[in-house]
């Protein structure tokens, strides 16, 4: 496991401790109904930049919802290879009022660091993007194995997890703008979620506290995400060792393509007591008497 973040000289609290609010601001508008205008006052999601530094050196700016801005940092440089887990960190400093997070990783790992800032081009990540700055077509391979099956879960469960998952989007219910990630047990009990305006940004969230807490790979884990799932989702799965995803809405045709080589269970259109499963069916049971 990896020690909490040094709090940063100003005494402001680690980026990760929670704040009141952090997700929400309010925003003056007009209501129209029934042709009538009328002035209110309307909660709205935050979305503000975060800078993610290695060794002191500019890495990425990621448009994010604050709150675990440690946890998505860390997510983050997991997912683009910086990482391989906590031993590779050797101190997080992180300012919340400033917006950044400073990753020092441990000597070991220079000639990484060193890739990483030179392969990367320096340009701001939005809240919809989880592949900017990636300089070539070749980044995006995996060198990885395919995940094995070793459990299965009833389709009755899978379905129940956007249920599940709603119940932890606190503040997707007061603003309804925030996607949000979940990390379930084959039993669909909920281990973690996460919000923010990016759905992979929520997911670097659930795979940075994992990583911190030492508990990569995921292989006992089922992941459900709000919206679609995309190829950076299941990439991001497949890293962490997350054996099935799947979404309320429907999967690209890259999405499926990479679960199928990865050996993920990729499912689509969970909701409503049905979904459709893409690729590697086999980790699910159908409903009895089906």
């Amino acid at each position: 496991m990896m020690p909490r973040p040094t709090p940063p000289p100003s005494g402001h609290p680690p980026a990760d401790e929670p704040a009141r609010d952090v997700g929400v601001r309010t925003a003056e508008t007009l209501r129209l109904q029934g042709g009538v205008a009328s002035p209110a006052r309307d909660e709205v999601a935050v979305e503000l930049p975060l800078e993610v530094r290695l060794n002191g050196e500019p890495f990425s700016v990621i448009m994010r919802t604050p709150g675990a801005d440690v946890d998505l940092a860390l997510g983050f440089l997991f997912s683009e290879g910086v990482l391989r887990g906590a031993p590779d960190v050797d101190r997080v400093d992180s300012d919340r009022e400033a917006g950044v997070v400073n990753v020092l990783v441990r000597r070991g790992r220079a000639d990484a660091v060193s890739q990483a800032l030179s392969e990367r081009r320096q340009v701001a990540m939005n809240s919809s993007c989880g592949l900017c700055g990636r300089r070539s077509l070749a980044s995006l391979s995996l060198d990885a194995p395919a995940l094995p099956v070793t459990w299965t879960v009833d389709a009755g469960t899978v379905s129940g997890l956007p249920l599940a998952l709603h119940g932890a989007q606190p503040v997707f219910a007061r603003t309804g703008g925030l996607h949000a990630a979940g990390l379930f047990d084959p039993e669909g009990r909920l281990e973690a979620g996460t919000e923010d305006v990016g759905r992979h940004n929520a997911v670097d969230k659930l795979v940075g506290r994992a990583l911190a807490d030492g508990r990569l790979p995921l292989g006992q884990s089922l992941l459900c995400v709000s919206g679609r799932s995309s190829f950076e989702i299941v990439q991001k799965a497949w890293l962490a060792g997350i054996p099935l995803v799947a979404a309320v809405s429907a999967p690209s045709s890259l999405a499926i393509d990479l679960a199928q080589q990865a050996g993920i269970t990729l499912l689509g259109f969970v909701r409503d007591g049905r979904c459709n499963v893409y690729a590697h069916a086999g980790r699910v049971r159908p409903a009895a008497g089906a």
